[in-house]
């Protein structure tokens, strides 16, 4: 395997398809599910012979992939042999095995190749920096665990890559980020937004949100700090689904992943992924946890691939709440508008859904005490014209920044059925 080779033609190949008008890029994107149905999918004991059409397939999600771990994988690698790896040092023989950091949910693995993790590498830098490259850039990446991923981008010589682990909180490691002088940051929302109020000392020339829902509060006090657009990387444990363009639109990594989407009330969509690309732990039809609101609108950049206007949150933090007309369910976008556009004044908060008939606003106790009186009956009001059965109670208690889960401003904490 020929590392450089694999950065470099996936680099290529993601700038060439980005070229391409829609029919011609569909054309191509059929072309592509297609050869992957035929020649990768029936490799994976799960599936065992190739189907007619996608849509043969069953539905799968994270529960079915870890109950059945060894069936996606063609190596037959068991979770347990995985999590064993993980522990090691994330090798088992010439594979990469890694995990999400669990801060939201159940902790969930994958397993790739090399000339895979290579070819990740030109897709994403393709995407997010070409034309920073050339000149050489120095990445820092803010998050809860440090992955496999990363080893191919130390090992460019155009590419200086450090890793700063978000859980040991940013006391620990400051002076070494303010040293290393990024060009390019990746951290979660909240990270960035720290930097912004306690003034670190760093001028980089792109800036990505990752991990966390972006919300719109953190936006503007972020790009006035760094005086630069803030871009999003939406990438998870199941793979890399989209990056956000020089025009600011955030495409959908279609030219590696077939989206197909599911209606999920109040305009928003749960996308069902076939990561085409990927033939090592076979990935098609997962269902993803998220709630996307898709553009009707093609980008000005002209990239055949679609974009998403926002990523509004999680299914798990959907409030489900009873009323004498039957459940009701209300989605975190609609929450979070209705506690932000009580008072300009807010722009930190924490709901909660604590019970079935029972929601908890915190606010700080530094925010004055009529915006948080007009966030309260806002909330109240939102509920009670749904008609929904639930008490809202006013918590005035500090926010202090959570390095060790993610940050979830509007958040369910039902226990799930099974």
């Amino acid at each position: 395997m020929n590392a450089l080779a694999e950065a470099i033609g996936s680099f290529a190949q993601t700038q060439w398809v980005s070229r391409k008008n829609r029919a011609d890029f569909e054309r191509w994107q059929a072309a592509a599910l297609r050869r992957f149905l035929d020649r990768d999918l029936p490799r994976a004991p799960f599936y065992g012979r190739a189907p007619t059409r996608l849509t043969d397939l069953p539905v799968t999600d994270k529960a079915l992939l870890m109950g059945r771990f060894g069936d996606f994988n063609i190596h037959g690698l068991t979770a347990t042999e995985a999590w064993a790896a993980l522990a090691r040092d994330g090798r088992a023989g010439s594979l990469t095995v890694g995990a999400s950091t669990g801060t939201s949910g159940n902790r969930g693995l994958f397993v790739i190749s090399e000339a895979e993790k290579y070819r990740w590498l030109g897709a994403i830098l393709a995407k997010a920096v070409p034309d920073l490259l050339w000149r050489g850039i120095r990445v820092a990446v803010i998050l809860p665990q440090n992955t496999g991923l990363y080893d191919s981008a130390r090992k460019s010589r155009l590419i200086k890559l450090a890793f700063f682990d978000l859980t040991l909180g940013p006391e620990h490691w400051r002076e070494a980020l303010e040293a290393f002088e990024p060009t390019v940051i990746i951290a979660p929302p909240k990270m960035l937004r720290h930097f912004a109020t306690e003034g670190f000392r760093l001028t980089p020339k792109r800036i990505f949100s990752a991990a966390e829902t972006l919300d719109p509060v953190d936006r503007p006090v972020i790009e006035s700090f760094f005086k630069l657009p803030l871009d999003q990387i939406y990438m998870a444990t199941e793979g890399l689904f989209a990056v956000t363009c020089r025009q600011g639109g955030l495409h959908l990594a279609e030219d590696s992943v077939f989206f197909e989407f599911e209606p999920a009330g109040e305009g928003l969509a749960t996308p069902l992924v076939t990561a085409f690309r990927r033939r090592t732990q076979i990935m098609a039809r997962y269902r993803m946890n998220d709630l996307l609101r898709l553009s009707e609108q093609p980008c000005r950049c002209g990239s055949p691939l679609r974009c998403v206007d926002e990523i509004v949150g999680r299914m798990d933090d959907v409030f489900r709440l009873a009323s004498a007309n039957g459940p009701i369910f209300v989605t975190p976008d609609v929450l979070r508008n209705a506690v932000l556009k009580a008072d300009r004044r807010i722009d930190d908060f924490r709901l909660i859904q604590t019970a079935p008939d029972a929601v908890e606003l915190k606010l700080p106790a530094t925010l004055a005490d009529d915006a948080a009186a007009a966030a309260h009956e806002t909330v109240r009001r939102l509920l009670e014209a749904r008609k929904a059965d639930a008490t809202v109670a006013l918590v005035r208690a500090p926010l202090p920044l959570e390095t060790s889960r993610k940050l979830r401003r509007v958040e369910c904490r039902l226990e799930r059925a099974p």
